[in-house]
C-alpha cells in the first residue's frame, strides 16, 4: 500500500506537516557577512579621521621639535630638541594669552550653564509656544558664525549700534566702546559667545530634566518641600553629570574659539582678546614661525587636558544616581 506524503512545501520557510510538525527546511541557512562588508561602510569616516585628526595631531608634535618656516619648504625642517617649549615659557606674550583665555573661558562657560539652565527649567514646563520657544533659543547655536559677527558688530556699534542707542534712551552716559575699546571688548567678546552658545546647554539641560526622577519630586511634594527644596536636593544632584559634560565640553569650545574673535576683534584692541587658539594662528600664519606655533599647540593642548581629568575627577560620586 502506498503512503501519501502529506508534507507541505512552501518558499518562505520551513514547511508544516499534516500532523503540525515542521520540517526541516532542504534550503542552506543564509551565510554571515563578511568582516570586509563593514569596514567598507566605515572606511569614508575612518580616512576623515586619520587625514584630519590623526595625521595633523602627529604632525604637531613632530613641528614642535623643529624650527621651520613655511618659505623655506620641507627641506628647511631644522631639529631644535626642547627649545620651543623653553621658549614658550619664556615668552610673555604667551602668558598674556593664556590670562585672556582663562578669562574668557572662565567667564563665558559658567554664564552660559547658568543661562542655560534657567531657561531649560522655564521651557520644561507647560507654557504657551513651548516649542517654538525651544526651537527660537536653539537657532543661534546654528548660526553661521559670520552672520553671528556682521550682526553683532552692527548691534554693538559705538556710534550707531542698537544697544548704545537703548542705553542712551535710558539715560546712560560714558556709552561702552565695545568692541572698539580695549576694556570692553573681552567683555563684549563673552557676552556674544553666550548668547551663540546658550541654546546647546539649555538642549542638553532639557534632555536631561525629561529623564529626571519623577517618584523623587511626587514625594518631595507630599513631604511638603518647596521648589527651591526640590531643586537643591533632587533636580541638581542628578543634573550633575550633565553639568559636568556641559562644563567639559564647553570649555574645550570655549578656550579653542578662532573663527569669532578673527571676524569680530582681530585679537584686538591691540592683544585684549588675543587668546592662546589666536595666538598660534598669528604665530604659524602670520609670522610663518610653524615649530613655535606647534609646541604652543602641544602646551595648550596638555593644560587642557588636564583641566578636563580634574573636571571629570572631581565630580565622580556626587551625582543622584550613584
Amino acid at each position: 500500500m502506498a503512503i501519501v506524503d502529506t508534507r507541505i512545501e512552501t518558499a518562505d520557510g520551513p514547511a508544516a506537516a499534516a500532523d503540525g510538525r515542521l520540517r526541516r527546511p532542504t534550503g542552506r541557512a543564509p551565510s554571515e557577512p563578511k568582516a570586509y562588508v563593514g569596514w567598507l561602510f566605515i572606511a569614508p569616516n575612518l580616512l576623515g579621521v586619520l587625514a584630519f585628526t590623526f595625521v595633523p595631531l602627529i604632525s604637531v608634535v613632530l613641528l614642535s621639535f623643529t624650527r621651520w618656516n613655511l618659505v623655506s619648504g620641507f627641506g628647511g625642517i631644522e631639529f631644535v630638541g626642547l627649545d620651543n617649549f623653553l621658549a614658550v615659557f619664556r615668552d610673555p606674550t604667551f602668558w598674556r594669552s593664556l590670562l585672556t583665555t582663562i578669562v574668557y573661558a572662565g567667564v563665558a562657560v559658567p554664564l552660559t550653564l547658568v543661562v542655560g539652565l534657567a531657561l531649560a527649567l522655564a521651557l520644561n514646563r507647560d507654557i504657551p509656544a513651548r516649542g517654538m520657544l525651544r526651537a527660537a533659543f536653539f537657532v543661534p547655536y546654528i548660526v553661521n558664525i559670520v552672520a553671528i559677527g556682521m550682526t553683532w558688530q552692527m548691534l554693538l556699534d559705538p556710534e550707531a549700534g542698537l544697544v548704545n542707542q537703548v542705553l542712551g534712551v535710558f539715560g546712560a552716559e560714558n556709552l561702552p566702546q565695545w568692541f572698539a575699546s580695549s576694556n570692553w571688548a573681552l567683555p563684549a567678546l563673552i557676552l556674544v559667545t553666550i548668547w551663540s552658545q546658550a541654546g546647546y546647554a539649555n538642549l542638553i539641560y532639557l534632555s536631561a530634566l525629561q529623564d529626571a526622577p519623577t517618584q523623587l519630586y511626587e514625594a518631595a511634594r507630599i513631604d511638603g518641600a518647596g521648589r527651591w527644596a526640590s531643586f537643591r536636593t533632587i533636580t541638581w544632584p542628578s543634573l550633575l553629570p550633565t553639568t559636568v559634560f556641559l562644563l567639559v565640553t564647553l570649555f574645550v569650545g570655549i578656550s579653542q574659539t578662532f573663527g569669532m574673535i578673527a571676524l569680530i576683534t582681530n585679537g584686538g584692541p591691540g592683544d585684549s582678546t588675543t587668546t592662546l587658539s589666536f595666538y598660534m594662528y598669528q604665530t604659524s600664519f602670520q609670522f610663518y614661525r610653524f615649530g613655535y606655533a606647534s609646541a604652543v599647540g602641544l602646551v595648550t593642548f596638555i593644560g587642557i587636558f588636564a583641566i578636563m581629568l580634574l573636571m571629570w575627577r572631581a565630580q565622580r560620586g556626587r551625582a543622584l544616581h550613584d
